[in-house]
């Protein structure tokens, strides 16, 4: 037991695991950012929370699991002005109870297994292009948050600029590159060529220093720094000692807008993008790691059933935090073990008036780390080979990308994938059917 735990937190490179616990904040801070500001969400709670379920999970996996958002639920939250905490939390909770159900009845197992790979690649392939684009409205529009709404085109300089936006940019590209594939193939390189000379090798050493660079954590910091510098006066609102912890009342209600507005076009999303789409994306970056999507569901319905009742967020894992925690270094449990502990201590000791310093933070910024962390959940797609099963795929993103549902985009996926089998079938037997006629 004990030895599995150091395994899972071991911390290979300290400085990559912090980088790449940084690759989940451009999702992470705008959706709870919006939260607090538009309904009051109880930062202070929901930092200690998600900081606990970071360090929880981080230990069972082994791998830099994310905790985000639910996404729908936060949406419909800040869109709707009847739909507040109590709903908030009464969806979180009634979304938690059917992921434990499914989990421990083996269900979630089971519908793992009969999704073929094609749609799962189009549910990611949707997810990371929309995370890109939404990325792409940060870095290029002035952000409402409270409102969930763009205020006009964002200036070229400034303290939070397209000019600071396109410069942190370029300086991903240059330090990151385009993944890990090259990184590989450069040390292969370099291993079998014991004849380099001595300018070749000064290249090489300079190339590992670079991408040694934790460049998401730089840029991190930088926008604190831009944070202060533009409103210095932010300090005097620190109130240090954690928030109170309240249980949230929810009425007969809150229960019922809840369930309907709020945990029916969550369900599909959870099931989708934080279960399924998170095993085989795991199973792709880590082969070596085996957990099942029970203990997946069953955990994301355990955060839920747990902090909810007490304000925290609504939370689920996601296929997008987990390529961007990679995309930045993170390859161990310990990365969000991390960001764990620095949530945790950060609820302790600044509570909810941590609200002021992210409503300054830089939002091209964030909208940067998002963007780079869009583009790595969708090049998970990039293993599709066969024209069939890249039809399915693009299908299934397309739909889900315009109907703004990965939900219909998924059933439109399976239909076409059974349909496309059933055609095959037919031309099978078709033939046999003329090949035997044709035997004498």
């Amino acid at each position: 037991m004990f030895q599995k735990l150091r395994t899972n937190l071991a911390i290979h490179s300290t400085w990559a695991e912090i980088n790449g616990a940084m690759g989940d904040l451009g999702t992470y801070i705008p959706i709870v950012l919006a939260l607090t500001l538009a309904k009051d969400l109880n930062l202070g709670t929901t930092l200690i929370f998600t900081g606990v379920y970071n360090m929880v999970t981080g230990a069972m996996y082994g791998v830099p699991m994310p905790v985000q958002p639910m996404k729908s639920i936060a949406a419909v939250a800040i869109s709707s002005t009847d739909f507040g905490i109590p709903e908030v939390m009464a969806a979180g909770i009634c979304t938690g109870t059917i992921m434990v159900l499914l989990g421990i009845t083996g269900l979630m197992q089971l519908v793992y297994r009969l999704i073929p790979l094609s749609v799962v690649r189009g549910i990611q392939l949707s997810q990371g292009l929309s995370f890109a684009m939404t990325a792409v409205k940060y870095i290029r529009k002035v952000q409402n948050f409270s409102k969930s709404k763009s205020a006009g085109s964002r200036h070229w300089f400034g303290v939070d600029s397209l000019v600071l936006a396109i410069v942190c940019a370029c300086f991903i590209v240059v330090i990151n590159g385009a993944g890990e594939e090259n990184e590989e193939r450069e040390s292969n390189q370099e291993l079998g060529d014991d004849m380099e000379d001595q300018s070749s090798r000064r290249k090489r050493k300079w190339k590992r220093f670079m991408t040694a660079l934790p460049s998401a954590f730089i840029i991190f910091l930088l926008g604190v720094v831009l944070a202060f510098i533009r409103e210095p006066k932010v300090v005097r609102h620190f109130k240090f000692g954690p928030s109170s912890f309240e249980v949230v009342k929810i009425s007969r209600h809150a229960w019922k807008e809840g369930f309907i507005k709020g945990t029916i076009p969550q369900l599909p999303l959870s099931i989708l993008n934080s279960v399924i789409a998170v095993c085989k994306l795991s199973y792709d970056l880590f082969p070596e790691k085996d957990f099942s999507t029970t203990s997946v569901a069953v955990t994301v319905g355990l955060m839920n059933l747990v902090g909810c009742w007490f304000g925290a967020m609504p939370c689920c894992h996601g296929a997008g935090g987990l390529a961007g925690q990679y995309k930045f270094g993170g390859r161990s449990g310990g990365c969000v073990a991390i960001l764990g502990a620095a949530k945790l201590i950060l609820g302790l000791v600044l509570g909810s008036s941590l609200v002021k310093v992210l409503d300054q933070f830089p939002v091209g910024v964030l909208g940067v780390l998002l963007l780079f962390a869009g583009v790595e959940l969708a090049m998970a797609a990039r293993d599709i080979n066969s024209k069939e099963e890249a039809f399915v795929m693009l299908i299934c993103t397309a739909v889900s990308l315009v109907g703004s549902s990965a939900a219909l985009g998924f059933l439109c996926g399976i239909v076409v994938h059974v349909l496309l089998r059933l055609r095959n079938l037919t031309s099978f037997r078709s033939c046999s059917m003329i090949w035997r006629q044709g035997t004498p």
